[in-house]
């Protein structure tokens, strides 16, 4: 059973998460918040398996709700719905640690979907729409990151403990390759590209595949 918390300021639309998801015969609600303080706290008492959290809310928004969220260590995992698919508050929501990301007017089985990929340890987005998303994203880097600087930035300590094949992993991961796609082009069995993605992720610290493309696009082993 998928357990999830619906952090949205309007009660129509919390309304309609909360009817669709307990359709579901593997979905529970466990709470809903107004406010990204509501989420905070609710996230914590209740430590759903999902959030899905709102990024303009009053008082403390999405994004640093988010942040607090995925910062406690729980396993709780992010999910932001957002009006626009390239709105720039979902670049910072994925810098916060949040798992991926979903457009409101997203079809319910995407949503769905969505959801269980993201409880499940997954992205919740398409490889070509994380590139995509990435492509964008890189445009708020700060100044001098390796993804948006001409000059070598220095070593970055993410990739000091990855082995050259792990480092490769991670530039196709955010060139936005799959794995049937990186067991087909470099030669690997299928089984083997998932223990070296598991790797990469232990390694450089990110949560999941999403936030291994934002480590790839941040040390500069990809570019846009």
């Amino acid at each position: 059973m998928t357990t999830v918390l619906i952090a949205d300021d309007q009660p129509l639309q919390r309304f309609g998460f909360r009817m669709l998801l307990e359709s579901q015969d593997d979905m529970t609600v466990l709470d809903e918040a107004a406010n990204g303080t509501e989420a905070v706290r609710k996230a914590a008492e209740f430590r759903p398996d999902v959030v899905l959290m709102d990024v303009r809310m009053p008082g403390l928004d999405g994004i640093e709700a988010t942040r607090r969220i995925t910062a406690s260590g729980d396993r709780t995992r992010v999910l932001i719905l957002t009006t626009f698919d390239l709105d720039e508050y979902a670049y910072a929501g994925l810098r916060a640690g949040a798992s991926g990301f979903l457009v409101k007017d997203a079809q319910p089985e995407e949503l769905l979907s969505g959801i269980r990929a993201v409880a499940s340890g997954d992205a919740v987005v398409a490889p070509a729409l994380t590139r995509r998303l990435l492509d964008a994203y890189v445009h708020h880097l700060p100044a001098g990151s390796g993804a948006s600087s001409s000059v070598s930035p220095p070593p970055d300590s993410r990739l000091a403990a990855l082995t050259d094949r792990e480092r490769e992993i991670l530039t196709v991961i955010g060139k936005g390759w799959t794995n049937t796609e990186i067991a087909e082009r470099l030669h690997l069995a299928e089984s083997t590209v998932k223990t070296h993605v598991g790797r990469v992720l232990a390694k450089t610290g990110s949560r999941d595949r999403v936030q291994a493309v934002i480590c790839a696009y941040e040390t500069g082993l990809v570019q846009p």
